[in-house]
C-alpha cells in the first residue's frame, strides 16, 4: 500500500523540475531532536523504543504539514519499500536496517519526512528542489515549533539540543545541497575542492551520504558542526562555500570549452547515443551517462525540458525503482536489461544534441534560473 502511495503522487525529488537549476539539484535541512529524560535509541531497551514510537508517530502524523501523508512502522515495510524510500532520500540506510520500533511519516508531496528512532528519537527533514535555503528553513522551523508544543525535547541551556552523536549537539541541524559538478570531475579538480572545504568544516559526500560514491558527479555538501553557531550562521557560512564551489564549477566549464570542446561534445554525444540504444546498463553507468546529458542541457545542447527527465532518472535508475517498474523480482543482470530498456523509452523522444552551443533549440523556451539565486 505504501509503495503505491509513493508512486501515486507527485514528488519533490522527481517531479519538481520547474524549481531545479544548473549545479544545485536540491536543498535539504535536517534537525535531530530527542525526548527529554529518555535514553537515546541506541542505548534504549526495546520497551522504551516502542514507547517513543507510540508517542511520536501520532504526534508527527497530526501536523498540518503531514495532512494526507504516509505514516508507517519500518518493520511493516517490505525490503523493496525500504529500498525505494532510501533511494528517494526519505529514510536513511540506518533506519532501513534497524527496523525494530522505528517509523517514518512522509508528507504527501514527499518534501518532508520525519524518521523515528533512527540515531535520535526524531530526525526531521525537509527537501526542496533547487537552491532554496530560506523556504526550506521556514518549513522545517514551523514543524519543529509545532512538535515542541506536543513533545518535551531534551535541551540544555548551555549546550542546546542534546543528541546521540556529539557532533549534532547545539542546533542539531544539518544543512546541505546536492550539487551536480561534472566539470570539476572531468577536469580532476574535485579532490582539491573536497580538501579545501573540509578545512572549513564542510563535509562532501556522495549521492546517498556517508560511504556512498559520487556517481553522476553528484555530491552532497553540508555543515559538519552544529555547536556554537545559530541556524542562520550555519546557513550563511555554508552558502558562502557553496557560492565558491558554483563559481569554480562554472569556471571549469568555461576552461573545458575553451581548451578542448570536441572532447566534451564527444562525451555528451556518446552518452546520448548509449541512453537511446543500449541494452545493458548498470545504475552507476546510467547515472554517469545521465550526468553528461544534464551537462548538455546546461550548455543549451538539449531543450531545457530534458533536465526534468534526467533529474527523475537519477532516482528511477536506482535498483529498487527498477525492481518496482519491472513488476517482479529480478536478478542483477535482468535489472541491467530492464534499466536499459526503461532508459531507451525515456530518451527516445529527446532531440539530438546541438553541438554548436550558440544555437538554440526551437523547443528550448524555458528560461534558465540563476544557480546562485534562491528560487523562492
Amino acid at each position: 500500500m505504501l509503495i503505491k502511495s509513493i508512486f501515486g503522487g507527485k514528488s519533490e525529488m522527481t517531479e519538481a523540475g520547474s524549481k531545479k537549476c544548473p549545479v544545485v539539484l536540491m536543498t535539504r535541512i535536517r534537525l535531530a531532536r530527542n525526548i527529554a529524560d529518555t535514553p537515546f535509541p541506541g542505548w534504549a531497551k526495546e520497551t522504551r523504543r516502542k514507547e517513543v514510537l507510540e508517542t511520536c508517530l501520532p504526534s508527527v502524523a497530526s501536523l498540518s504539514q503531514m495532512k494526507r501523508g504516509i505514516s508507517a512502522e519500518i518493520s511493516s515495510l517490505s525490503d523493496l519499500e525500504r529500498q525505494i524510500l532510501v533511494e528517494r532520500h526519505l529514510i536513511s540506510r540506518e533506519l532501513s536496517s534497524n527496523a525494530e520500533s522505528a517509523g517514518v511519516v512522509i508528507s504527501k508531496d514527499q518534501s518532508i519526512s520525519v524518521m523515528i528512532n533512527e540515531e535520535d528519537h526524531l530526525r526531521i527533514q525537509v527537501i526542496k528542489s533547487g537552491y532554496r535555503f530560506k523556504s526550506t528553513w521556514n518549513v522545517i522551523d514551523a514543524i519543529d515549533t509545532a512538535l515542541e508544543e506536543q513533545l518535551d525535547f531534551a535541551f540544555s541551556s548551555k549546550l542546546g539540543y542534546l543528541t546521540a552523536c556529539p557532533t549534532n549537539v547545539g542546533t542539531g541541524m544539518r544543512a546541505s545541497t546536492m550539487m551536480h559538478l561534472p566539470a570539476l570531475v572531468i577536469s580532476s579538480q574535485m579532490e582539491k575542492v573536497v580538501r579545501a572545504v573540509n578545512q572549513l568544516g564542510i563535509a562532501v559526500r556522495g549521492l546517498f551520504g556517508e560511504g556512498s560514491d559520487a556517481s553522476g558527479s553528484i555530491f552532497q555538501i553540508s555543515n559538519q558542526t552544529t555547536l556554537g553557531e545559530s541556524e542562520e550562521e550555519i546557513v550563511k557560512r555554508l552558502s558562502s562555500v557553496l557560492r565558491t564551489i558554483i563559481d569554480q564549477e562554472m569556471n571549469a566549464r568555461e576552461k573545458i570549452l575553451e581548451k578542448d570542446p570536441n572532447k566534451l561534445f564527444d562525451k555528451i554525444g556518446r552518452a546520448y547515443g548509449i541512453l537511446q540504444n543500449s541494452h545493458l546498463l548498470t545504475s552507476s553507468e546510467c547515472m554517469n551517462l545521465a550526468s553528461l546529458v544534464r551537462f548538455g542541457v546546461d550548455l543549451e545542447m538539449f531543450p531545457e525540458k530534458t533536465r526534468n527527465i534526467v533529474d527523475r532518472m537519477f532516482i528511477e535508475c536506482q535498483p529498487g525503482h527498477v525492481q518496482y517498474h519491472a513488476g517482479d523480482e529480478i536478478e542483477s543482470n535482468a535489472r541491467d536489461e530492464f534499466r536499459a530498456e526503461y532508459m531507451r523509452k525515456q530518451f527516445e523522444n529527446v532531440a539530438r544534441p546541438l553541438f554548436n552551443i550558440h544555437e538554440t533549440s526551437a523547443e528550448d523556451d524555458t528560461p534558465k534560473p540563476d544557480p546562485e539565486q534562491e528560487a523562492e
